[in-house]
């Protein structure tokens, strides 16, 4: 029963935030995690976390990091418009299956 989840958003996309703090922002998808449906995005949900020391870093300290989005609150830009877009599937010439832009029909990466 371990199915692998399929996301509409994959590693190295470029994704435009629809709803939160960030809506309206572009980013690159950096991680994606299918367990929890979420997403890692360069720049985006900055957090705080605090280090405590330790050998390798004896001051400890505050750091900034990028903590995952849902995946339901991003959509897929479309490299051709750069206009959000949905996402589809269907056979490409040499028969693999292969993500396209809903609204222009194009294949994507």
């Amino acid at each position: 029963m371990n199915k692998k989840k399929k996301l509409h958003i994959k590693k190295d996309d470029t994704v435009k935030v629809l709803s939160g703090n960030f809506k309206g922002s572009t980013a690159k998808v950096l991680k994606v995690y299918p367990a929890k449906n979420k997403a890692l995005l360069e720049g985006i949900n900055m957090v705080t976390k605090h280090v405590k020391p330790s050998a390798q870093n004896p001051e400890g300290g505050r750091n900034e990091q990028e903590a995952p989005i849902h995946v339901s609150n991003l959509m897929v830009v479309d490299p051709a418009t750069g206009e959000p877009t949905r996402v589809g599937k269907k056979a490409n010439d040499s028969g693999k299956m292969q993500r396209y832009s809903k609204k222009t029909g194009e294949f994507i990466k």
